[in-house]
């Protein structure tokens, strides 16, 4: 029974704190754009990263580079 003297308030103290660490995230704008990062991983262009691995050498293929 005397546990409770400690875990009642202890618990307490860590509802306020995750209240204030998500108040403090809605107040900073974490949650206000949820569907943009996943259309940008969608809308990525492939090709502009084809272009510049397309110069590098492969260190499994030696180094034959084509000049």
């Amino acid at each position: 029974m005397d546990i409770l003297y400690l875990l009642i308030p202890l618990s307490l103290v860590l509802v306020f704190v995750i209240a204030a660490l998500f108040w403090w995230s809605l107040k900073t704008g974490q949650y206000e754009d949820l569907e943009g990062p996943g259309h940008r991983i969608l809308m990525d262009d492939d090709r502009s990263d084809v272009r510049e691995t397309r110069n590098t050498i492969d260190p499994d293929q030696g180094a034959t580079e084509e000049k």
